[in-house]
């Protein structure tokens, strides 16, 4: 047979301060264990208030970001298109977009600093559960959220998948 290359996705640019730790899955007979949080990592951020969230296959939730709050989030289960984009005018990647794919097959725990937008669709045929950790506690009488709508021309990213 004729072989055909592996044709890789354009790599995308790292935003300053976004930071992503590959989870380690520590297995044995009875199961796994992996640390998410640990003070002292570059993921770690003081933490007022944890959440749980679960969104229906193919659904886009996009984008938000905050003035003050870090969001810390680790997909537990389905698989998630995680879209950051920097909104920071003395960032050197403002204006850049930043996309990572989390979840059960790439187990990762994202860091995202204020005045990064962010938002994720939901890849597959499953829900996808969502744990984030933020360093705000919700508040509904001084909101710090924002929103950008998901098909924003300010961002101009295509949620469509590319068939190739």
């Amino acid at each position: 047979g004729k072989f055909i290359p592996l044709i890789l996705p354009k790599k995308l640019p790292m935003i300053k301060n976004v930071s992503i730790k590959k989870l380690n899955l520590h297995f044995d007979d009875r199961g796994f264990i992996t640390e998410l949080l640990k003070f002292g990592e570059e993921t770690y951020h003081p933490i007022q208030q944890t959440m749980y969230s679960e969104t229906l296959p193919g659904v886009i939730k996009a984008f938000h970001w905050h003035k003050h709050q870090w969001d810390i989030w680790f997909v537990v289960k389905g698989m998630a298109q995680v879209v950051l984009y920097d909104l920071r005018e003395d960032s050197p990647t403002k204006g850049e977009t930043q996309v990572i794919y989390a979840g059960e097959k790439n187990p990762l725990l994202i860091s995202i600093p204020p005045y990064v937008a962010h938002g994720y669709r939901v890849l597959g045929p499953t829900s996808m559960g969502i744990i984030y950790h933020v360093t705000e506690p919700y508040n509904p009488s001084n909101l710090d959220e924002e929103r950008i709508p998901f098909d924003s021309p300010q961002i101009g990213f295509d949620w469509n998948t590319k068939n190739r």
